[in-house]
This record gives structure tokens, C-alpha cells and sequence, in this order.
């Protein structure tokens, strides 16, 4: 049996999570797992904190011969190493200014009434 070291994908539409799985190659990438040995949530703005790993669990799946996906041996690495990086900061919501509506002085507005009414 070939076992890999691969993202299992949770969550819903525009908000996704992953589970770092060992699961046998030949089963779906939802399938069913082996072992859940961590998670990987591409929405935390701190980049730090989107991965946790049971890193003495990953240690002995590699020994007996589990392969890592590309993408799971970058967070691996990642992740023993601590280099993130740093998380850009999202530009500012600046919402364009409406004009304001025009408000008519009651004195005017009760001189153009006079006149209209003669």
C-alpha cells in the first residue's frame, strides 16, 4: 500500500480549511483518512497561525515510508523552520462620498410659496 501525506479539503464555497491527512494514494481526496496529523486554514490573516501540526506523528509516517504532497512538504518545512513571512496588510475601505442633498432655507422656501400664491 502507497501512503501519502496529503490536504484533505473541508469547509464551504469561498471559506476553505484543510486537514493534513495520511491516507492510502489510491483512495479520493475526501476519502477516508489513515491518520489526521494537522490543518491548514488559508483564511487566518496571521500567517503564523494557519498551520498546526502533530509533527512527532508527521516524523514517523516519513520513517516508514509516507510520501508528502508538494504543497504539504512546503508547510512542513514551513512550519519547522517558523519562516513565514509577513502578512500584507488589506487596503483600506474608503467609501466614495455622496454629495449632499441640497436643503432649501424655510424663508426662501415660504417666499417662493407667497409668490406662487398671488
Amino acid at each position: 500500500m502507497s501512503v501519502r501525506i496529503r490536504m484533505k479539503k473541508m469547509g464551504r464555497t469561498h471559506r476553505p480549511f484543510f486537514r493534513i491527512c495520511v491516507m492510502d494514494a489510491r483512495s479520493p481526496r475526501d476519502g477516508k483518512t489513515i491518520e489526521d496529523v494537522g490543518s491548514y486554514d488559508p483564511m487566518v490573516r496571521d500567517k503564523s497561525q494557519r498551520v498546526s501540526m502533530k509533527l512527532d506523528r508527521i516524523d514517523y509516517w516519513l520513517s516508514v515510508g509516507a510520501l508528502p504532497t508538494e504543497k504539504v512538504e512546503v508547510l512542513i518545512r514551513k512550519f519547522r523552520e517558523g519562516k513565514w513571512g509577513v502578512a500584507k496588510e488589506p487596503p483600506p475601505m474608503i467609501a466614495p462620498k455622496m454629495p449632499e442633498p441640497k436643503a432649501e432655507a424655510p424663508a426662501e422656501a415660504e417666499a417662493e410659496k407667497a409668490d406662487s400664491a398671488e
